[in-house]
């Protein structure tokens, strides 16, 4: 699933002298860092996809004949051929929001084509995705860790007991260092992956010189005829199959931060060569040693490599795990900015890279959700078979997604629309329904996960809603409040007040009640209003908008990408260039801050009511959030039933 890695590498070195030898070395340098962040999670697939699904080939104890290995081995090698290579690294990559990818990105990007109820079927899909992205975050560093620790049962049998509380340790490790950041370990990611990659691609070629016949499975008719021919065993391969591209939407995910050209060069160059060989590598193996069906991976190694192999696969799994959960923090920052989920506190975690952030909830909540599944499945056999249903989701979601970019916003003609994106809805759908049939062997997890989020941010969404709307009908129309002071101006006092509101034509709650219980009014007044735009980043020149509204009101308007941090201050240097005067330390910040009451003549259910208002009362503060100087906030509280 879609994995947002920002901030992991410096852009590419501008042209400049040097010439070509400066845009290679940029280019470089990306496609090292393409292959450690992008393609960690697809990477780590051959440490159980290709064992997975001969197990469910053979449904767990048939005999394994070579017509299997080969079926399964075209299966893997021609998915890798069309999902990832054909959908992603050709035609998806080139659906960009503005430079970036990812799910959200290519919903803001599809809203610009919508109209009425069209645009709320596509908030939906983007909803689905988002939560069944958090499910995914969960599963892969439990899943691939754990595959990696296993190795130990091969490579050392008498240490089997210490698999679990291993795999525990590493995965408190890995999430206890998370608010350090990722910028100084970051640089190792590409050059380790680097050299994961070149061994799995030595080692399938060892063992596919022993037994070329594996070679057959390049012909697709040897994967066709094994899903026609074994019925429901072949829908349920299928679905285990499945597991060797899990990460593919990677590839989209980090489209901003290294470009399309690295990530298509890393893929083409090293990652699929590498990824090819192995699974025919480890099929040629079991070819051999029937009994090499349990763990070929390791097992492709001799035994005095299998230990070191079990640390690299280890230091591999973690890499994949990083990237999946700083993945899982910028799609939150996006969330939020679009209005799916209440006000998070986010971190920057480096002065020079904008995309390094940490964001402490969420790391909570993986935290606890990874060690609850690690424990509750113990093996990564039993998870697999809950990862598939997430992925397969999301990659159903995007391909609707993107129907509607090359339909509604790149003007294609309805039928090629059809002709290019359908087939590929059709190999998606099919991967999702044979990974339905794993619904009672853990493919639950995910869909209750899955389930649960969507329901927060549904409620977040339609509660937002209904309160702005409720506020909007008791506020008094701006200009009629403007025209009442004129007529019968209150005593003025020295000094600036800006008052956030996200109704600019609306005068702002915590504006009336200054003037009903201090009744004074500041010489200049401002209502701020803060927008999230349909880009990833908003045009630094539209940034901020200045308007008089009177000779004591000013309107100002700040936009904001949704991959963007608010930072007011910031935006208030660049009103005083637009001719907005004033003096930080004269100038008082207000915030309405309501107390909210459940009631149940609301448009919702009172449990969705009461939903709303824990949500709301454990958002971030907006003085944090918006990066306001905390000694010059005032917050004057109310109270609506909603």
């Amino acid at each position: 699933m879609a994995t947002d890695m920002p901030g992991t590498l410096a852009s590419p070195a501008p042209a400049n002298g040097n010439g070509k030898h400066s845009e290679t070395t940029g280019t470089l340098a990306l496609t090292v860092g393409a292959i450690g962040v992008v393609y960690g999670d697809i990477g780590t697939s051959p440490l159980y996809a290709f064992r997975e699904a001969v197990l469910a080939a053979i449904n767990g104890n048939g005999p394994i004949t070579t017509s299997v290995v080969l079926g399964v081995l075209s299966l893997i090698i021609w998915s890798l051929l069309i999902t990832v290579t054909l959908k992603y690294v050709i035609f998806l990559i080139r659906a960009d929001n503005n430079g970036e990818g990812g799910t959200l990105a290519l919903m803001a990007l599809a809203m610009r084509g919508a109209a009425g109820r069209f645009a709320g079927f596509i908030v939906l899909l983007g909803i689905i995705a988002a939560a069944l992205f958090y499910g995914n975050a969960v599963i892969t560093p439990a899943l691939s860790v754990l595959s990696a620790v296993e190795g130990l049962e091969i490579a050392a049998p008498h240490l089997d007991a210490y698999v679990i509380p291993l795999s525990v340790v590493i995965l408190l490790g890995l999430f206890l260092v998370q608010s350090r950041g990722t910028a100084r370990v970051a640089v190792f990611f590409g050059p380790v992956m680097v050299l994961w990659f070149l061994v799995l691609a030595v080692a399938g070629v060892v063992h596919l010189v022993q037994n070329p016949v594996v070679l057959y499975a390049l012909n697709p008719l040897y994967g066709v005829q094994f899903l026609f021919t074994h019925g429901l065993i072949g829908l349920v391969t299928l679905g285990a199959v499945f597991l060797s591209v899990t990460g593919a939407e990677a590839l989209y995910a980090d489209l901003g931060h290294f470009g399309r050209k690295p990530i298509q060069m890393a893929w083409g160059a090293l990652v699929l060569p590498a990824l090819a060989l192995n699974y025919l590598g480890q099929g040629a193996l079991v070819l051999g040693d029937m009994e090499a069906a349990d763990g070929p991976f390791f097992l492709m190694f001799p035994d005095w490599l299998q230990l070191p192999m079990v640390v690299l696969a280890t230091a591999a799994t973690v890499i994949a795990s990083q990237a999946v959960i700083t993945g899982a923090y910028s799609l939150s920052r996006q969330a939020v900015q679009l209005g799916l989920l209440p006000r998070l506190e986010i971190r920057h975690t480096s002065e020079s890279q904008f995309g390094q952030i940490y964001v402490p909830r969420v790391n909570a909540f993986l935290l606890v959700s990874v060690l609850l599944v690690t424990g509750l499945f113990r093996s990564s056999g039993a998870l697999a078979g809950a990862y598939g249903i997430a992925v397969t989701g999301t990659m159903v979601v995007t391909t609707l997604l993107a129907f509607i970019v090359v339909w509604r916003v790149w003007r294609w003609n309805l039928i090629t629309a059809v002709f290019v994106v359908v087939p590929l809805l059709l190999l998606d759908s099919a991967f999702l329904a044979a990974n339905l049939l794993k619904i009672l062997h853990g493919g639950w997890f995910p869909l209750l996960a899955g389930g649960a989020l969507m329901v927060l941010m549904l409620t977040w969404r339609r509660g937002s809603r209904i309160l702005f709307e409720k506020t909007r009908r008791l506020e008094v129309p701006l200009a009629d409040l403007v025209h009442s002071l004129e007529k019968h101006p209150p005593p003025r006092i020295a000094g600036t007040a800006i008052f956030l509101t996200g109704d600019p034509d609306s005068t702002p709650t915590a504006l009336l009640h200054s003037l009903k219980h201090f009744k004074v009014l500041h010489e200049k007044n401002v209502i701020m209003t803060v927008k999230t735009v349909d880009t990833p980043r908003a045009p630094e020149e539209d940034r901020v908008t200045v308007r008089p509204f009177s000779d004591s009101f000013i309107r100002i308007t700040v936009k904001y990408g949704f991959m963007e941090t608010p930072n007011l201050p910031k935006a208030l240097a660049i009103a005083r260039k637009e001719g907005f005067s004033f003096d930080i330390m004269s100038t008082t910040f207000f915030l309405s801050r309501r107390s909210l009451k459940a009631s149940e003549a609301v448009a919702m259910p009172l449990w969705q009511d009461k939903l709303f208002i824990l949500l709301a009362r454990n958002a971030d503060d907006a003085s944090s959030y918006f990066r306001l100087p905390t000694n010059r906030v005032v917050e004057i509280g109310t109270q609506v039933i909603v």
